[in-house]
């Protein structure tokens, strides 16, 4: 098990000259393990990784594990559209003492289900550390089917999966196939409640960005007995992660941690920042919550 609760996809704050404020990023990091965040991921979809320079990814990543100093997990993305590259990043991640990596479904290649057989089990040779699948058709136009995912479960260092495809019936799939010791994360934060009734563990989550302490103690409600709690939860938070992705993530929860004084909300093209309308709609959530 790589971790058990709520694990924050980060965010990556750039400067006002789009290079990585690391001062803000530091800060970020400590309130995400002071306020109980259970795992850091680094380098996702929510952190803008594919705008990173390599030497730029490379150099977060060592900040990312040398900051946090094994006080949680850090789990770090790798995925892409070529193996070859993800496989050299892996080795590196191994290298400087990364906990685990996290592994899109190949984008814009628009891979068979033979081809994501090969294209993990490869990257699964190359090292020892644990991997979590991340299944998002949405942003890959490309769907790892529930067989797919068994198949790969069968190796070894392929122990998680975050399923992202919104589709309750093939999660449930996901969870009747694979063995017990292969554990089910949300990848979607309307979602929480539901696939933990399926038997996942906890959630690999954007809006905990902005409410890392709610977000942790709704999974952890579910996971100690008190269903009612986390639903209750699950439906106060619902308002705050529509916000969230009322434009293409990151581009909404940037403008958020902005709006709570914690980063800058700079972008890189080709995301930009989000509508004056968006901005309403976002910062009337965080009134609600009395996050701002």
């Amino acid at each position: 098990m790589i971790f058990r609760g709520s694990g924050v996809a980060i965010v990556t704050p750039f400067n006002e000259n789009g290079l990585v404020d690391y001062e803000a990023y530091e800060d970020l990091i400590e309130w995400h393990i002071k306020e109980g965040t259970d795992a850091i991921i680094v380098c996702g979809t929510t952190g803008e990784a594919v705008t990173l320079e390599e030497a730029e990814k490379k150099e977060l990543i060592k900040f990312s594990i040398d900051t946090v100093k094994k006080r949680v997990p850090v789990i770090i993305g790798v995925g892409g559209n070529n193996t070859s590259k993800a496989v050299n990043l892996s080795k590196y991640v191994e290298d400087v003492s990364g906990d685990g990596l996290l592994v899109v479904t190949p984008y814009y290649n628009r891979a068979t289900q033979e081809g994501l057989l090969a294209h993990f089990s490869e990257i699964a040779n190359c090292t020892k550390l644990p991997i979590m699948m991340y299944n998002v058709p949405g942003r890959t136009s490309c769907n790892m089917e529930a067989q797919t995912v068994a198949r790969l479960a069968k190796i070894d260092n392929i122990v998680a999966i975050k399923e992202a495809s919104g589709d309750i019936s093939q999660i449930a799939e996901i969870a009747r196939l694979v063995p017990d010791d292969f554990y089910i994360y949300s990848g979607n934060d309307d979602h929480i409640v539901p696939v933990l009734s399926l038997g996942g563990i906890g959630v690999v989550s954007v809006v905990a960005n902005v409410l890392p302490k709610e977000t942790s103690s709704l999974v952890h409600h579910y996971l100690n007995g008190d269903i009612k709690k986390a639903l209750e939860m699950q439906l106060s938070i619902n308002g705050l992660v529509k916000a969230l992705f009322i434009e293409n993530n990151p581009m909404p929860v940037k403008k958020a941690l902005e709006l709570m004084g914690r980063i800058k909300g700079t972008m890189r093209l080709p995301l930009i920042e989000v509508r004056p309308e968006s901005t309403t709609i976002i910062k009337q959530e965080l009134e609600k919550l009395n996050i701002i």
